[in-house]
């Protein structure tokens, strides 16, 4: 099926960034070689950190368990590679946390995963059984969300429509839209896995149309099935959080506060659906991913890569052309350009998470003095989430977080457009974000305080 030939579902309030995908999204995806030191941090997901199952001086083999815990919110953390643990101790994260880690000398020679002879058909494993090999493959949300997979599954109701974001919408990424091309049946292999699990009689590939190449490739292997179907989306920002995804392909609009099941829908990555797929037929833990490294003209070698996971940055900038010792006034990013994370160190290593790794010359670095607002409006203009991030902001700077609260700073989906259509150089994303425990705080107190006046109404009206 042609795109021509196919409906655009548009995105209400957003933004059209520029692109410039056109650096890598024609750029197969390479295995990059292996360092000579992995760092494997034991947090990886949203939830607690798991603990080390290995110790200083074990051997440890690609695709061994090496950190687990006893917690529902948990993904198990595997090793990426053959070698040597060294060290089990706190290293510095892309968070700028330090979190416990496990250092592994490589032995490049025997870093391969070794597929099974006999891979599993998922259609001769009954839903529990695809639980449990999902829960065991330590997969999170690919797109930067981190939520195990397995918790998002497990659900006590059966839900109607799953819909795999294909959107990418960030500027530069272009991971998601060459797994697309490169691994469609295993891309629909997972959604099949994922249907049973939830009960779900749809799935929606949900594609933006600047990724013509993966919307007409998956559109036509599925275009004889009914419970399939690829959705071209409107190439704009932030097309791909989930709530707009939800209401760009089906209408529905989920409630402020409620699941997106609570809908009738799951929403997970296009690469997650691809995790689960080799968790399930290969027994694969999440202990590499493709990422993009990518800038403007700053990555000699810009491709899509599949890296194993505790890779250092500075490794990845290296093999991919880029003169460490020379960025001064540069910013390298982990995730993309509007909600990844500045990074200090080239050591810091890429997790189950990263999504790429951009170099931004001093050009693309956001500079000048910060004024106060003006009340020019185009923050409000395309808040996708229908917010006045100027006020809020003012809110922020003024200490007023039951003002913050009572203009829903909770509901910030955190795209960044506000700081990037700003005249005045304010730093709206980030203030929200520094607010939002304190917001998060005033939100649980009004819940509790409401909840006492509910239950002393009945007491007053029982007696």
């Amino acid at each position: 099926m042609k795109l021509a030939d196919m409906k655009i579902h548009k995105l209400g309030r957003g933004y059209h960034l520029n692109e410039f995908k056109e650096f890598t999204n024609k750029k197969p995806v390479e295995m990059l070689p292996l360092p000579d030191e992995v760092v494997i941090p034991l947090l990886q997901h949203l939830g607690e950190p798991c603990e080390p199952i290995v110790k200083v001086g074990d051997k440890v083999k690609p695709g061994q368990l090496i950190g687990s815990l006893e917690e529902y919110w948990m993904a198990p953390i595997h090793s990426s590679v053959a070698g040597k643990v060294t060290a089990i101790e706190p290293r510095m994260t892309d968070s700028g946390q330090e979190i416990n880690s496990v250092v592994i000398e490589v032995d490049k020679e025997n870093s391969e995963f070794e597929l099974p002879a006999h891979p599993r058909d998922p259609h001769e494993l009954d839903v529990e059984a695809l639980k449990d090999a999902i829960r065991h493959g330590g997969g999170v949300g690919m797109g930067g969300g981190a939520c195990p997979t397995y918790i998002n599954i497990n659900l006590d109701e059966p839900v109607e429509t799953l819909i795999l974001n294909g959107a990418e919408c960030e500027p530069f990424l272009t991971c998601d839209q060459r797994q697309m091309v490169e691994w469609a049946d295993e891309l629909i292999g997972g959604a099949e896995i994922l249907m049973r699990v939830i009960g779900a009689k749809k799935t929606y590939i949900g594609i933006e149309t600047n990724k013509e190449d993966a919307i007409e490739l998956l559109a036509t292997k599925v275009e004889n099935r009914r419970d399939i179907e690829v959705v071209a989306l409107e190439a704009k920002y932030p097309q791909g959080y989930k709530k707009n995804i939800i209401k760009s392909v089906t209408g529905r609009t989920p409630p402020e506060g409620a699941r997106s099941s609570e809908v009738g829908c799951i929403v997970k990555n296009v690469g997650t659906a691809i995790t689960t797929y080799n968790a399930v037929v290969y027994g694969k833990g999440c202990f590499e991913r493709v990422i993009t490294v990518s800038g403007p003209g700053t990555v000699p070698k810009a491709g899509n890569y599949m890296v194993k996971v505790g890779t250092p940055i500075g490794h990845i900038l290296s093999h991919c052309g880029v003169d460490t010792e020379s960025l001064d006034g540069y910013k390298v990013i982990m995730g993309g350009p509007m909600t990844g994370a500045s990074q200090k160190s080239l050591d810091v290593p890429i997790i189950k998470k990263t999504t790429g790794i951009l170099v931004l010359p001093p050009e693309f670095v956001e500079s000048g003095e910060i004024s106060p607002c003006i009340r020019c409006g185009k923050c409000s203009d395309h808040c996708p989430v229908y917010l006045n991030p100027g006020a809020l902001s003012v809110f922020v700077e003024a200490g007023d977080f039951e003002s913050a609260v009572n203009w829903r700073l909770d509901q910030c989906a955190e795209c960044g457009i506000c700081s990037y259509v700003c005249p005045s150089r304010r730093p709206v994303t980030q203030m929200i974000l520094r607010a939002k425990p304190e917001v998060k705080k005033i939100i649980r107190a009004r819940r509790k305080a409401q909840k006492e006046r509910e239950a002393a109404a009945k007491q007053k009206a029982a007696s």
